[in-house]
């Protein structure tokens, strides 16, 4: 089984093809600092070929979520330590996922300082979660261009962060509808400076943040996630195959250990110039091995890889709800079923007391 073979990316030897897909928790503190529970949720996951964690604050600002971790921060940096210390301890490779949530927030979670985005579009038709309840979406503040290239530094400085506090390397999340998906998508990023307009304008955020984190912290240490027919959060492109090609054109120029595409449903009536599968339209394209996403089984992933453009593929609930999923797949054993009200917040429950097979 393609799933269960070992796989070299980047700089390491992964004991499977099998990811463990980023998935928000919420069980940080208010001070965005991860604890001993973490610890343990990460470190019963190692059997994972490689975990990417949750979306990871990259600076105050880049908060949209409550109870969600940073890394910008002596304190947040020494708890991923512990987090780091704990998987590798078992064998296991983990790489942070770096966020800034921009439009997808409140200032009721952001001590009243509006959420910011490549333009002032808020989004419409959701509402989002607060400590006080589900709120309307505020109208963001537009970043500036120089503001624009301060985060770009505030990527790069969460990248050593992260290599200090021991992760093997990072994920931009550029997906999903957060910053960087902003400054990608059409519908959202009316700029008119060196971050807007064409779609290689529209890139040009994406592909500086990458850029830096390279630099920063070297060859083969940096991952990104895109998710070019995603909607979620009030995102759309008219030319989704014109733009992200460009895109990936441009990242084959950089050492990066691997492309993290999530597929996604869409109606193609809505929709006429979204291609139907984004892993094969985007990544037969890309130079760098290529992790699919999105609601695989064991079945549909090993078909996936057998195809030949993704080299692995990365499980987000299946993983939650079991945490020794490489070996239930290799027994054909039967799965545990995730609780999908733990999912986000709480306490241990739902999060680290999933039985193992042989427990």
């Amino acid at each position: 089984m393609k799933l269960l073979e070992a796989i070299k990316l980047g700089q390491h030897n992964l004991k499977n093809s099998m990811v463990m897909a980023p998935m928000t928790r919420s069980r940080a503190t208010v001070d965005g600092l991860v604890g001993e529970s973490t610890q343990v949720y990460y470190s019963q996951r190692a059997s994972a070929g490689l975990i990417i964690t949750e979306a990871i604050n990259i600076s105050k600002q880049a908060l949209g979520s409550p109870l969600t971790p940073g890394i910008y921060t002596n304190e947040q940096i020494a708890a991923w330590k512990k987090v780091n210390h704990s998987v590798h301890e078992k064998g296991g490779v983990i790489y942070a996922q770096l966020w800034h949530t921009g439009r997808v927030g409140h200032s009721l979670v952001k001590n009243g300082e509006l959420p910011v985005s490549a333009s002032a579009v808020a989004i419409e038709g959701q509402q989002h979660f607060t400590m006080e309840g589900m709120k309307d979406y505020e109208t963001p503040k537009a970043l500036s261009t120089e503001e624009v290239k301060s985060i770009v530094l505030e990527y790069k400085q969460a990248a050593i962060n992260a290599i200090e506090a021991g992760f093997d390397g990072v994920e931009l999340h550029s997906a999903f509808g957060y910053l960087p998906n902003q400054f990608l998508a059409d519908n959202v990023n009316q700029r008119t400076d060196e971050y807007g307009g064409s779609h290689e304008n529209r890139n040009r955020f994406v592909l500086e943040i990458m850029q830096e984190m390279v630099q920063a912290i070297g060859e083969a240490k940096v991952g990104i996630r895109i998710s070019p027919t995603s909607t979620y959060n009030g995102i759309s492109h008219q030319n989704p195959v014109e733009q992200f090609s460009l895109l990936i054109q441009e990242l084959n120029k950089l050492p990066l250990a691997y492309i993290h595409i999530m597929n996604a449903p869409f109606s193609a009536e809505l929709f006429p110039t979204y291609p139907i599968n984004s892993v094969e339209t985007f990544g037969k394209i890309s130079l760098h091995p290529v992790i699919a996403n999105l609601g695989y089984t064991k079945e549909t992933g090993e078909a996936e890889l057998q195809k030949g453009i993704a080299k692995l593929i990365s499980y987000g609930t299946l993983f939650l709800a079991n945490p020794d999923l490489p070996k239930r797949f290799e027994l054909n054993a039967e799965l545990n079923q995730a609780d999908r009200a733990t999912m986000y917040g709480g306490q241990d429950h739902g999060y680290i007391d999933y039985p193992f097979l042989n427990k």
